[in-house]
């Protein structure tokens, strides 16, 4: 294993474990009410067979009818028994504090990733398959209930017998207190080394294919109506099959390395079994060990067994839950993207005047800039579309407005106010959306308008629902607006889900509306209702269209033609189709004469 690869891994073992014990100080009492009854019920266990030693002189040394031996072995056995009994109450009561304190911090873990993942960037949502992210936040999040169990409940109390155990034999005999104690340390060091160098980096690259597997299934299932659509579902199943394969040669070889580290720990065993009963055996050999010594070292090795092949168990399930929250606490230790500043207070939108003022902004690692000393100025209540070729910067333009990137240099603001310098969510509550493909949620239709304020009564619902030409349609829906829409809305046709994201704008009621115009894969009589719903949204408010079709926009107050990232051409339908040779005349030339061909043909 290479210098660089162990570096991973003890990161990764850092980085979990570090993580863990941050939630573990969430909740210090419970952590060291546990550790407390774990340690008292460990010592309890570890000191019964000194008691079973002296019940086995005592039995051997005379008679039970001689109340000199009776009396000594049955109060060895009444110790025994309760300190055995003891311990089995002490670890109920761990295991009921246990189940309350692992609960809790799943709950914390899952609701701290969940709310990470909301508040990245654009661009990681973007670059991030939606089913691998819920993989790594359901695997991560159950492994915390082993990765507990095994830190608390098992390897701590195996570290106290394996102390106990050698300081309570190296008392009565240093030698055995030396093979007991040396054995130990041999054991558990090999079978560490094993699971961390041998086991985890094949465990780490299965859990890498175990989130790809459920990646391309959320991305093939989420896209059926695509797959239906060129009958390409064999297809999918092809593609499935590899990542699966992928997946089955990686998993085997974890399984089968961690087969062969059981071994390894089995022979182990076997071995130290060997010296602990060989050197008991001789020092009985030699007189220095009673029949009740023998007893002593039986039962306490047979205790201490137990315990040292728990450990092999238990360092396998401490790095396969280390897997399992790897990715997940990388969710944890990424960075937002795009951050508010501390203490940024929330925006107040009011006249819903927006300013470029000299921005310059590239994406990422492209080479050169999108927008380099841009300038604009929209006015208050000014209706403005955007027009354009695709990449042209229109769509940036407006993902800009509701800061959904950061710029390199200059200021946008709204009402005068730096958008870099408030809530992000502030901001985005005040400006209104309607997106050229609407997304639904797998919930009802009153739910989905209401999503825009969601303490709106159902007389507000279904206002905005008939202002926006889709009260008719939900009315005579079986359920009407308890209709279930289904994933992403596919329940809706496209003209229907675009009235429904309509309604849900006029429900926001904010002043800055954006429309990424969606009526040109509509049917005529979507469209017209789509038109007038939108016109009549339109109005007291500063909107950005991001304009498909010329035909739609030739009504609004001004036009910015978009090239490159500059503004070319601006002015109103009627200044701009009278420029000789001008960008926006020549594209709306082109769409007039794309339809009439469509309608001659």
């Amino acid at each position: 294993m290479s210098q660089n690869r162990r570096h991973n891994r003890a990161n990764a073992f850092r980085n979990v474990l570090g993580f863990t014990f941050r939630h573990w100080a969430n909740q210090p009492l419970r952590a060291a009410v546990i550790a407390l009854l774990v340690l008292a019920a460990t010592l309890a266990e570890a000191f019964s067979p000194i008691f079973a030693g002296r019940m086995v002189d005592a039995v051997a040394s005379g008679s039970g009818q001689d109340d000199a031996f009776w009396i000594p072995a049955l109060t060895a056995f009444a110790t025994m028994t309760g300190l055995y009994v003891g311990s089995v109450i002490l670890r109920q009561f761990v295991f009921f504090t246990l189940i309350g304190f692992t609960l809790k911090i799943m709950n914390d873990v899952i609701a701290n990733a969940f709310q990470r993942v909301q508040r990245f960037s654009t661009d990681w949502h973007a670059n991030s398959f939606a089913g691998s992210t819920v993989r790594k936040i359901t695997r991560g999040s159950g492994a915390i209930d082993l990765l507990n169990d095994v830190l608390l409940v098992a390897l701590l109390p195996s570290l106290v017998m394996l102390v106990g155990a050698t300081v309570i034999l190296g008392i009565v005999w240093p030698v055995m207190g030396l093979v007991v104690g040396l054995g130990s340390l041999i054991y558990v060091g090999i079978t560490t080394w094993l699971s961390i160098s041998f086991v985890a980096p094949a465990g780490s690259l299965a859990n890498t294919w175990d989130t790809r597997m459920g990646g391309a299934l959320a991305d093939a299932v989420s896209c059926n109506a695509v797959v239906k659509a060129f009958g390409s579902e064999t297809r999918e199943e092809t593609i499935l099959g590899q990542v699966v394969s992928k997946w089955r040669h990686r998993t085997r070889r974890v399984w089968q390395r961690g087969t062969l580290n059981g071994g390894a720990q089995g022979l182990m065993m076997a071995l130290m079994q060997a010296a602990i009963l060989g050197t008991a055996l001789l020092l009985w050999q030699r007189g220095a060990a009673t029949p009740g010594d023998i007893t002593f070292v039986l039962t306490m090795f047979f205790v201490l067994q137990g315990y040292l092949r728990d450990v092999g168990q238990h360092i396998r399930n401490l790095q396969r839950s280390v897997n399992d929250m790897e990715e997940l606490v990388a969710l944890d230790s990424q960075n937002y993207g795009i951050e508010d500043k501390p203490d940024a207070p929330p925006i107040a939108i009011g006249d819903g005047a927006i300013a470029f003022d000299k921005v310059t902004f590239q994406y990422g690692s492209h080479p050169t800039p999108l927008y380099r000393d841009f300038s604009v100025s929209i006015a208050p209540g000014e209706r403005v579309g955007l027009v354009g070729r695709s990449g042209s910067g229109k769509t940036t333009f407006v993902k800009l407005i509701q800061r959904l990137y950061d710029i390199n240099d200059g200021a946008i603001t709204i009402d005068g106010q730096n958008i870099a310098d408030v809530q992000q969510s502030s901001l985005r509550s005040q400006i209104a959306i309607v997106q050229q493909e609407p997304i639904l949620f797998h919930r009802t239709l009153a739910e989905n308008i209401a999503y825009a304020r969601p303490g709106a009564t159902r007389a507000e619902i279904e206002l905005a629902a008939t202002q926006a030409n889709a009260h008719h349609f939900i009315a005579n829906l079986p359920k009407g607006y308890q209709t279930m829409v289904g994933e992403r809305g596919v329940k809706l046709s496209g003209g229907e889900r675009q009235r429904v994201a309509i309604a849900r704008a006029f429900l926001a009621d904010a002043r800055v509306l954006i429309l990424d115009e969606a009526t040109s894969s509509l049917d005529s009589e979507s469209e017209a209702q789509i038109q007038e719903a939108m016109e009549r949204l339109m109005v007291g408010r500063t909107t950005l269209v991001i304009a498909h079709r010329l035909s739609t926009v030739r009504a609004l107050d001004r036009l910015l033609v978009f090239d490159k990232g500059r503004i070319i051409e601006e002015g109103d339908h009627r200044a701009l189709v009278g420029l000789k040779g001008g960008i926006y005349r020549r594209l709306f030339e082109q769409q007039a004469l794309e339809l009439t061909k469509g309608m001659v043909a």
